[in-house]
């Protein structure tokens, strides 16, 4: 059962945009770009994580500065939260649905 993106084909790929053989869909592309979106928001998280730390660190007890670091490291705890769990859904909808999405 294809849906969406799935159906969508890409005339010669190869030719047209320079792509694998195997994304021949827009749903193939879409995929394999997902599969990178995790270790993005892990790495972006992390980075957000250390700035907020190093923030909070050097904010000297300024309340400002030390509100500033605190949201930093919670929003981006939360945002990586947000896609894991979108990851996850997704999982769960394929297994109930039976389609194949990631």
């Amino acid at each position: 059962m294809k849906l969406f993106a799935q159906g969508v084909k890409i005339p010669n790929p190869q030719k047209t945009i320079g792509l694998k053989p195997e994304f021949t869909t827009l749903g193939a592309i879409i995929s394999e770009a997902l599969k990178y979106v995790l270790v993005i928001g892990g790495l972006s998280m992390f980075a957000m994580l250390l700035f907020g730390g190093f923030t909070l660190l050097t904010s000297s007890g300024e309340a400002a500065k030390v509100k500033e670091a605190t949201d930093r490291i919670v929003f981006s705890i939360v945002g990586f939260l947000i896609i894991f769990a979108s990851y996850w859904i997704v999982q769960i909808v394929e297994i109930i649905l039976g389609l194949q999405i990631l």
